[in-house]
């Protein structure tokens, strides 16, 4: 009974991916540290696993039988609010962007680090686990409402849909409203590395917000890019 409760107890990871061995391994990996451990490794089965798991996150491979990983995390966004993990080939830099339009967190490229994947994992666990509310949870610009406390967002009253990512990059510049954040800035806080030089997920994620808020994305207003720094959260007045 004991053992039955530690198990639920522990945050639920769902590893789609069909590389018995990469799974197998890091499942292993991941429940030595801790966590309790699904694997799915067709990925026509993905999309009703994570909806019916309904896991704390979800670490997808790209390349799958059955459904591409592209199709399941377009497919499962709009009724999974947790975090997806996408596993990328290192050098596809254009899986990594369209991952994150499909509504990807984050991702990892193979071959997988564990010690990578798993600080990758903590930090957007931590980042979606609901803060107590303070004086400061709420931020309103015009029409634009911000809540730190349930990760909420609403325009014109109407709430937006905004992936766990979206929203931590919106937060974290409507926070710092009137003032540039570079990009080395940007990646420190949300993903604890050292921004490259080359990686986009920044500009897509900025690119998605934009029209979700309101902003023209050819002529911004809200969310300005400045050149060679980073982006400017216009204040209001």
């Amino acid at each position: 009974m004991d053992d039955n409760l530690e198990q639920s107890d522990r945050e639920h990871v769902l590893i789609i991916e069909d590389d018995e061995r990469l799974a197998g391994l890091t499942r292993d990996y991941l429940e030595a540290n801790g966590f309790r451990v699904t694997v799915e490794a067709n990925g026509a089965r993905g999309v009703d696993q994570i909806l019916a798991l309904q896991p704390d996150l979800v670490i997808l491979d790209l390349m799958l039988p059955g459904e591409d990983g592209l199709s399941i995390c377009r497919r499962a966004r709009p009724s999974y609010a947790g975090p997806i993990l996408m596993l990328t080939a290192r050098t596809d830099d254009m899986d990594q962007v369209l991952g994150l339009e499909m509504g990807a967190d984050d991702y990892v490229p193979k071959p997988v680090q564990p010690r990578v994947l798993l600080a990758r994992m903590r930090a957007l666990l931590r980042r979606t686990d609901v803060a107590e509310p303070s004086a400061d949870a709420r931020l309103s610009f015009g029409n634009l409402e911000i809540d730190s406390a349930t990760r909420e967002a609403w325009l014109s009253g109407e709430r937006i849909d905004l992936t766990s990512a979206e929203f931590d990059l919106l937060w974290l510049l409507a926070s710092n409203a009137g003032r540039v954040l570079t990009r080395e800035e940007i990646f420190s806080d949300l993903r604890g590395i050292k921004y490259d030089g080359q990686d986009r997920s920044i500009d897509v994620r900025v690119s998605r917000i934009r029209p979700k808020i309101g902003d023209d994305p050819n002529h911004p207003h809200r969310i300005k890019t400045v050149r060679s720094k980073g982006y400017l959260f216009v204040k209001d007045g």
